[in-house]
């Protein structure tokens, strides 16, 4: 990824495309540029100029000191978001990644299909990438910066590629430069003694290009992936108790607990198992509604499943393992002392989601929908998090009316009631509603909802809604789905969708 530190800073930096911008970093002599805008490109910048020559040619060059670790973080996350493509990949440098695909390419339509998935998804992303296929991680390494276009990778098509693609020290590529020997094919042609003399071995450049070549070996090793905080408690002897799992649990849980603080983690999802010593596994898990890694809720929620674990000729080991943790900051309890109602109230869930069933605690959760009665919904009371995007009609209603109170108890569906108005389009005077008829004291209106047509048939009709006030003091929500003449039906229907106080 060449452009990786630049293309990371435009987009977190939001600065306009025609801005003359260098990421400098400090070298022995003074500040180097390290990679630059492509506006700073034509001014005559260029990565590995002093700043000072490149504000010589443009005056105007805006110098930002790089972030270094911010491209590696970056790189780590992308080698993770790469494991689609291949089981094993390497963090290479702070710019590159490494993936074997050896076996895998056929799950793609072939490697070049494969070279071409990894490119249009790292476009997408908004990142240049330079791809390359080959035998070996250094045939690829240097094909993927110094290739002008791919064809094999056999010795003839890395011939005329420069020695700085074997990925020696800049020292070494100096040396072999000045002894005229400034490609592969010109290196590969050299007696190997006459050169062994010049180079210690970890810089012989004749076993870069066997490592190249795949004479010599040239492993990758994997990108580390943190494993679930995981408390282990192993017995000396089998136990058949029913009550070990309840006893293993209470040692466990501080363990996690410590594991949870190290990382700043918060658990999610607890899966405690009992390791039987006939080879089964016994099982008993349970979620939370937020992250949390206080001892004595992870204990409550987990103890009373301890029962259920069946010994069966006894257990030799116990594991409880936070299958699913979210970052979790220390946090500061409330002016009155305790933990703040949020976490009393997810606690309480959590509770309720143990004894009752996950499937039987719910609570409302936002939709993409401007339509009140599909506004909103349902579900799990521990599942994930995910906030869905509200469409704009919701955030931004009509200019003309605005957006008005919404009743505290909204109709599952709309019921029809027989409405008296003064004029076709004017405020409602007199309602029916459930046998019982209801003069309009007050009114306050219309407040106009559009149909959602990229979702409803092309004869849906909008509605206008009114907050409407009976000569008793009860507050509803009523609207006309339709207007006359609207050549969408026959006349408005009037219906009843809310209840304020």
């Amino acid at each position: 990824m060449p452009q990786l530190a630049i293309e990371r800073w435009a987009k977190t930096s939001g600065a306009p495309a025609e801005a003359r911008v260098a990421l400098v970093e400090e070298g022995p002599h003074g500040q180097l540029v390290g990679a630059v805008t492509a506006a700073a490109r034509s001014a005559g910048a260029r990565p590995g100029m002093r700043l000072t020559d490149a504000r010589a040619l443009d005056p105007g060059l805006v110098a930002v000191p790089a972030d270094g670790a911010g491209d590696r973080a970056l790189v780590e996350r992308l080698a993770r978001w790469a494991s689609r493509w291949s089981p094993l990949v390497e963090v290479d440098g702070s710019d590159s990644l490494r993936l074997d695909v050896t076996g895998v390419a056929h799950l793609f339509g072939g490697e070049a299909r494969l070279k071409r998935d990894i490119e249009t998804r790292f476009a997408a992303l908004g990142l240049t990438a330079r791809v390359a296929v080959a035998a070996t991680a250094g045939a690829a390494w240097g094909l993927a910066r110094y290739a002008t276009r791919q064809t094999d990778d056999g010795l003839e098509a890395l011939a005329p590629l420069p020695v700085a693609a074997l990925r020696l020290p800049p020292a070494v590529i100096r040396t072999l430069e000045r002894l005229g020997l400034k490609t592969i094919g010109a290196l590969a042609g050299v007696p190997r003694r006459s050169l062994a003399r010049r180079f210690r071995e970890a810089d012989n450049p004749l076993d870069a290009l066997d490592r190249m070549l795949g004479r010599l070996p040239e492993p990758l090793t994997a990108a580390p992936i943190d494993p679930p905080p995981r408390a282990l408690l192993r017995l000396a002897e089998p136990v058949a108790d029913p009550s070990a799992a309840a006893q293993a649990l209470a040692l466990l849980v501080p363990e996690l607990v410590r594991q949870l603080e190290a990382r700043r983690l918060g658990a999610r999802r607890l899966v405690l198992a009992g390791y039987r010593v006939d080879g089964e596994v016994e099982v008993a898990a349970a979620a939370c509604a937020i992250a949390t890694r206080e001892p004595g809720h992870l204990l409550r929620l987990l103890a009373d499943k301890t029962d259920t674990l069946d010994p069966g000729f006894g257990f030799d080991a116990f594991a409880l393992e936070a299958s699913w943790a979210e970052p979790l900051d220390p946090a500061q309890d409330g002016l009155m002392g305790g933990p703040p109602p949020a976490i009393e109230v997810a606690r309480l869930v959590d509770r309720l989601s143990v004894k009752l069933g996950a499937d039987k605690v719910r609570r409302p959760v936002a939709l993409a929908s401007h339509v009140p009665e599909r506004a909103s919904g349902w579900r799990r009371g521990v599942e994930e998090d995910r906030p869905s995007p509200r469409s704009a009609s919701a955030e931004s209603p009509s200019p003309a009316c605005g957006r008005g109170e919404r009743p505290q108890r909204l109709l599952d569906v709309p019921e029809a009631i027989g409405v008296i108005y003064a004029t076709p389009e004017g405020l409602p005077r007199r309602f029916v509603w459930r046998r019982g008829v209801h003069d309009v004291a007050r009114a306050e209106g219309p407040e106009r909802i559009a149909p959602e047509w990229w979702r409803e048939r092309g004869t849906a009709r909008l509605r206008d809604y009114y907050r409407v006030e009976d000569r008793q003091g009860r507050r509803f929500w009523i609207y006309r789905e339709g207007l006359f003449g609207d050549g969408r039906g026959g006349d408005p229907v009037w219906y009843l969708h809310g209840l304020f106080g």
